[in-house]
C-alpha cells in the first residue's frame, strides 16, 4: 500500500493570522488505512449462534488460524447489485467453493467470515466433499464466531490427515461504501450519480467478500467469476478467459470468467464492476499495461502520465530484481472512494485518483511527483511482497519499508531530470525520526505473537514500518553497494517465489552475496548488525570530538528527561556504518562497532579544518561535534556553501535543531545554522530550515517571539524571493529544475507570511484576475496551494464563498485538494467553524477527505481551537463514522495536538484520553500516547527556550 503523503512539507504562511499549514492534507496524510466498520445493519441468517466468550482453548477464539488445513484453491463467482434493494441497501451474492488438504487430524474447519450472511440448503451454512475418493464426515453444526470473523464448521468426526476436500457455501454481504471488502463507491458524473463495486482486502477484509482463510502465509489459487449489469466492465487481478457472455435467462447481466490465479494471498485479490474506460500500451516484455479511470478523465488524457511511466518502471524493476514480471497485464485504475494512497494488488492496483491521475493543466510538478513514486512503490510491490511474501504483518516493514525505499529508484529512472533519489531524506528519514526519538516508538519488527486482531495488524500500517524501514534499507544498500544488494535480492526472489518469508531469510541470501565475494568486508554478518536497526526502537546520535578524536554513541531522544521503559537486548548501542568528509574530501568509512565509545586519530582536526559525518545522510542516525568543528562548519557554509553537499547542507540545519530539542546544544547555534540561507537558493536546505522553523511557528505564533521571528524569515527569504522572481521572468515562467520549483514555492510561501509587501501584492492580484473571470484561472498548479491560502488568509467572505464554489465544481481531484487545503486558511472564526460542520456532511466534504480536512483547519493558529473543541464534542461520532482501522485518525490526535504547550491544554488532553476510554481510540491509541507525551516535550522546551529565542530573532532580525 502506498505510502503516507509527505511530499513537501511546504509551509503556506500567511500574514493575516500566520497560520501555518503544512500542506499535511494534500501531502501528509496520506495512508488513510482502511476504515475496518462498515455500519450497514446485515440481515442474520436463521442458523447463527454468536460466541462472545474466549476460552482460549477453543481454536475458534484465536485470532490465528490453526495449522490444520491449508487452502489450494478457490472458485468464487459474484453478483454485485449497483441500486439499492426493497431495504434501501447495496448488496452482492456470492458462492463460493474452497478446496483445502488437512495436515492435522481435525474435526473443526475454521475459515474467516466477515459480515456475510449464508443461505443454509440442508440446515448448515456449507456443504463438504471428498475430493479423490476421500469420504468427509457429516457435519454436525454451523456458527459464526464475530469476535474473531470466524465461520465453524462442527464435524462429527475427524478428516483424515493428507485427504483433500471441498467445501461450498452460498452467501450475501453488504456493499457498503465503508472502503472495506468487496465496497461500493459513489460518484457524480455531471449531474448523475453513478455507482461501481470494489475491493480493497488489505489487511483482512478478504474476508467479507468471501469466506477464506485471509492470512498472507495461507497462499491459494483464485478462480474469480463476475456477474455484472452487461453494459459495465468486470476487472480482476488476471484477464478474462474469453469475451463476456449473458447470464443465462436474464440478458441485462452478463457473466466474466477469469483466469487462474498464479498462486498468491487473500489480501492481493481484487475485483471491479465499473464503466470506466482505459488506455493502453505494450510494454517491451509484452506485458499489457492499462491505465483505467472515469470515462472523462481517460478522455481528457488524464490517465497518459501514469501510461507513459508505467512501462518504464516495470522494466526497471525486472532489471533490479533481475526476475520478469509474474504476469501477463499490469492494469492500474484510478477511484474517487479510496482510503488508501494505493494497493499493490497483484495485476490491478487500485488508486486514489489523485496519486495516478494526471492533468497538465491543474495539476502541480509535486502531484506529478505523487504520481509516479506511487506508482513506482506499488509496482516494487509486484515482486517484492506479492511474488514474495511475508509471512505474518508483524513483518510489514520488510514489504513497506522495500517499496517506500526503491520507489524512489523506479521513479528516478522514469524521471531522471528530477533527483528523486535526494528526496528520501527529508521524505522518509527525517520525517520518521521525529517520531523513533521519542521513548514511545517501537522498534521495526514485533514478534508474530504480539500481532493478532485487525487493530493490531491495522496499527502496523505506521510511519516505522514506512519510512524507517526504507531508511535502513537504504543505508543496508548503501554499505553493501547495490550492486551486491541486487545480487542478494535476486537471490531471494527466486528462492522464495510463490511462497512466504521472514526477514531472516533476506538476511540470509544478503549474507550469501557478501560471501561469495571479497571487495566488499563487513565488520560482523548482516544479520548482527541489522538485527540492531530492526529489534532496537530509536537510532544512535553520533558525536565526535575532533580535538581528542573520541566518536561515541547514546540512544537518541528529543525529549531527554524522558523515560525508555522498553528494554532492549542490545543495550540501545548500534552497529555503525559512519562515512565522512574532512575539509570538502571524502575518506573511508569507519565501522563504530556496536560500542558506546571509541577513539580515532582520523577524526582528530587542527587548525580550520573541518569534518562532517553521513555524507549524504545514507546512514540511519544523526551527529554532534565540539563547539569549534560547528563554527568551522558555519564558517564554511557562510564563505563557501557549495564545499558541503546539498543534502548535508540540509542535514545541518535538521540536526541542529533536533540536537537543541534534546539539549545537547544551545538553541543558538541551530539558529546560527541558518544564517547561510540568507546565500543559498537550494530546496533541500531551505526546506530543512522551514520545517524545522515550523515547530518554532507552532510553539510561538500565539506569543511576543513570533513578530521578531517573522522579521527575521522575511530578512532571510527577500533575496531568494528576489532570485525566483528573476528565474522565473516575474512569476511567468517555471524554473527547470523539480527541486526548484519547489523552492520557489518556498520562496512565495515564506515571502507572504512574514509580511513582503510585494508578495502580498502578488497573491491579490492573481487571486482578483481568477476571481472575475472564473473559467480562467490565472495561476500556474504550482503555486495554486500557496496562492489560495494566502488570498482566503488575506480575503473574507467573498474570497472564502468563491474558492468553495470553485471547490464544488473542481472535475480533477488535484485541483479539489488544492482548494480544499486552501479554505482552512481563512482566519474569520465563524467561517472556519461553519467549515469544521462541513466535514460531518458527505455530501460537501467526502469521507475519505474528512479527517484531512479537520486537520487543515487546526494547522491554521486560528482554526486550532475550534478543530479540537470540534473532536472533543464529535469523537464518538467521528470515530464511528470513520473508525476501527482508518489510518488517519492517528493523523488527526497527531494533527490537533501540534501546539499544545501548556498545562492546560495537557490537562484538556488528558481529560479527553479519561472522558472517551469508553469509545476508545482504535487506530489512534498510539498516536494520543504520543501526543501527550509530545506536549509535555512542548511546554518544558518553551519554558527552557523562549527568552533565548526571543533575544535571537530580535538580534539577528535588524
Amino acid at each position: 500500500m502506498a505510502k503516507p503523503l509527505v511530499v513537501l512539507g511546504i509551509l503556506l504562511g500567511v500574514a493575516a493570522a500566520s497560520t501555518i499549514i503544512a500542506l499535511s492534507v494534500l501531502y501528509s496524510q496520506e495512508k488513510n488505512k482502511n476504515a475496518e466498520n462498515s455500519h450497514g445493519v446485515a440481515p442474520t441468517s436463521p442458523a447463527t449462534t454468536v460466541s462472545t466468550t474466549l476460552d482460549q482453548s477453543k481454536p475458534w477464539n484465536r485470532y490465528r488460524l490453526p495449522r490444520t488445513l491449508v487452502p489450494e484453491s478457490y472458485n468464487v463467482k459474484l453478483q454485485p447489485f449497483l441500486t439499492p434493494n426493497n431495504n434501501g441497501l447495496y448488496i452482492f451474492k456470492g458462492w463460493s467453493t474452497v478446496r483445502f488438504t488437512c495436515k492435522e487430524p481435525t474435526s473443526v474447519i475454521i475459515i474467516h467470515s466477515k459480515k456475510l450472511n449464508y443461505t443454509t440448503p440442508n440446515g448448515h451454512r456449507v456443504t463438504l466433499r471428498g475430493v479423490g475418493g476421500s469420504q468427509p464426515p457429516a457435519i454436525d453444526r454451523t456458527e459464526l464466531v464475530e469476535l474473531t470473523e470466524y465461520l465453524v464448521v462442527h464435524l462429527n468426526s475427524d478428516l483424515q490427515v493428507g485427504s483433500v476436500y471441498e467445501m461450498d457455501s452460498e452467501f450475501e454481504g453488504e456493499l457498503a461504501d465503508d472502503l472495506a471488502g468487496f465496497y461500493r463507491s459513489e460518484y457524480m458524473d455531471g449531474n448523475v450519480k453513478k455507482v461501481l463495486a470494489t475491493t480493497q482486502m488489505q489487511s483482512a477484509d478478504a474476508r467479507k467478500s468471501f469466506p477464506c482463510f485471509d492470512e498472507p502465509a495461507m497462499k491459494a489459487t483464485f478462480n474469480i467469476t463476475l456477474i455484472h449489469p452487461h453494459n459495465l466492465t468486470a476487472l480482476s487481478n488476471m484477464l478474462p478467459k474469453g469475451p463476456s457472455v449473458p447470464l443465462p435467462n436474464d440478458s441485462t447481466w452478463n457473466i466474466t470468467e477469469f483466469h487462474t490465479t498464479p498462486v498468491m494471498s487473500t489480501y492481493l485479490l481484487a475485483y471491479i464492476v465499473s464503466e470506466f474506460t482505459y488506455v493502453e500500451q505494450e510494454a517491451p516484455n509484452n506485458v499489457m499495461i492499462r491505465i483505467w479511470a472515469r470515462p472523462s478523465a481517460t478522455a481528457a488524457g488524464h490517465g497518459m502520465y501514469a501510461l507513459n511511466k508505467t512501462g518504464p518502471i516495470l522494466n526497471f524493476f525486472a532489471q533490479h530484481y533481475n526476475t520478469s514480471y509474474p504476469l501477463e497485464k499490469s492494469d492500474q485504475i484510478g477511484l474517487p472512494d479510496f482510503n488508501a494512497g494505493a494497493m499493490e494488488n497483484w495485476g490491478l492496483v487500485t488508486y486514489r485518483e489523485n496519486s495516478l491521475l494526471f492533468d497538465p493543466q491543474s495539476s502541480s510538478i509535486s502531484n506529478q511527483e505523487r504520481v509516479v513514486t506511487v506508482i513506482a512503490h506499488e509496482l516494487a510491490h509486484q515482486w517484492f511482497g506479492n511474488l514474495v511474501t511475508v509471512a505474518w504483518w508483524n513483518d510489514l516493514w520488510l514489504n513497506e519499508g522495500f517499496a517506500s525505499y526503491v520507489e524512489y529508484l523506479g521513479a528516478d529512472y522514469a524521471e531522471p531530470a528530477w533527483n528523486l533519489k535526494d528526496l528520501i531524506v527529508q521524505n522518509e528519514l527525517y520525517r520518521v525520526m521525529a517520531v523513533d526519538a521519542l521513548a514511545s516508538s517501537h522498534p521495526l519488527s514485533a514478534p508474530a505473537s504480539e500481532v493478532n486482531t485487525p487493530a493490531q495488524i491495522s496499527e502496523m500500517f505506521d510511519s516505522i514500518s514506512y519510512s524507517k524501514g526504507g531508511s535502513v534499507l537504504r543505508m543496508l544498500s548503501d554499505f553493501l553497494t547495490e550492486d551486491l544488494f541486487k545480487k542478494g535480492l535476486a537471490s531471494y526472489l527466486h528462492t522464495f517465489a510463490y511462497s512466504s518469508t521472514t526477514y531472516l531469510d533476506l538476511w540470509e541470501h544478503l549474507q550469501k552475496a557478501v560471501d561469495s565475494q571479497n571487495e566488499i568486508k563487513l565488520p560482523f554478518s548482516v544479520r548482527d548488525i541489522m538485527d540492531r536497526w530492526i529489534l532496537q526502537m530509536g537510532f544512535p546520535l553520533v558525536t565526535v570530538n575532533t580535538t581528542t578524536g573520541t566518536i561515541s554513541q547514546e540512544h537518541f531522544l528529543l525529549d531527554p528527561t524522558s523515560e525508555v521503559t522498553r528494554p532492549s537486548n542490545f543495550s540501545y548501542l548500534w552497529i555503525v556504518p559512519i562515512s565522512y568528509v574532512r575539509n570538502g574530501v571524502q575518506q573511508d568509512k569507519y565501522w563504530l562497532r556496536g560500542v558506546q565509545q571509541d577513539q580515532n586519530n582520523l577524526f582528530k582536526t587542527t587548525d580550520s579544518d573541518w569534518v562532517l559525518l553521513n555524507l549524504n545522510v545514507t546512514g540511519y542516525y544523526q551527529v554532534n561535534y565540539d563547539e569549534e568543528n560547528w563554527k568551522r562548519i558555519q564558517r564554511q557554509l557562510e564563505t563557501n556553501p557549495s564545499a558541503i553537499p546539498v543534502i548535508n547542507r540540509a542535514q545541518v540545519i535538521h540536526d541542529g535543531f533536533d540536537l537543541a530539542s534534546a539539549q545537547k546544544v544551545p538553541v543558538t547555534l541551530a539558529l546560527d545554522n541558518t544564517l547561510f540561507l540568507i546565500r543559498d537558493t537550494e530546496y533541500l536546505p531551505w526546506q530543512a530550515a522551514l520545517s524545522s522553523l515550523s515547530y518554532f511557528k507552532l510553539m510561538f505564533d500565539r506569543s511576543e517571539v513570533y513578530a521578531p521571528m517573522q522579521a527575521y524569515l522575511k530578512k532571510q527569504v527577500t533575496p531568494l524571493f528576489s532570485h525566483f522572481k528573476n528565474v522565473t521572468n516575474s512569476w511567468n515562467k517555471r524554473p527547470e529544475k523539480l527541486m526548484d520549483q519547489y523552492n520557489e514555492i518556498n520562496s512565495i510561501s515564506t515571502a507572504c507570511s512574514s509580511g513582503v509587501p510585494e508578495c502580498k501584492q502578488l497573491v491579490t492580484d492573481l487571486f482578483n484576475q481568477w476571481m472575475a473571470n472564473p473559467s480562467n484561472n490565472p495561476i500556474h498548479p504550482n503555486l495554486r496551494s500557496t496562492i489560495y491560502c494566502n488570498a482566503i488568509a488575506q480575503g473574507g467572505e467573498k474570497e472564502w464563498n468563491f474558492a468553495w464554489e470553485q471547490y464544488q465544481k473542481a472535475t480533477v481531484v488535484n485541483e479539489a485538494d488544492k482548494l480544499r487545503a486552501a479554505l482552512a486558511c481563512s482566519t474569520h472564526v465563524w467561517i472556519l467553524d461553519r467549515y469544521l460542520k462541513y466535514t460531518l456532511n458527505p455530501e460537501l466534504i467526502r469521507k475519505q477527505d474528512a479527517t484531512s480536512t479537520i486537520i487543515s483547519i487546526s494547522s491554521n493558529v486560528v482554526g486550532q481551537p475550534l478543530a479540537w473543541n470540534f473532536i472533543q464534542n464529535n469523537w464518538k461520532k467521528l470515530f464511528e463514522d470513520y473508525g476501527g482501522g482508518s489510518f488517519s485518525f492517528s493523523n488527526l490526535i497527531q494533527g490537533v495536538t501540534r501546539r499544545f504547550s501548556t498545562e492546560y491544554e495537557l490537562q484538556e488532553l488528558e481529560r479527553f484520553r479519561d472522558s472517551n476510554m469508553d469509545t476508545g481510540f482504535g487506530s489512534a491509541t498510539r498516536a494520543l500516547e504520543q501526543a501527550l507525551e509530545k506536549t509535555k516535550a512542548n511546554i518544558k522546551w518553551v519554558k527552557e527556550n523562549k527568552e533565548k529565542v526571543l533575544t535571537w530573532f530580535t538580534d539577528h532580525s535588524k
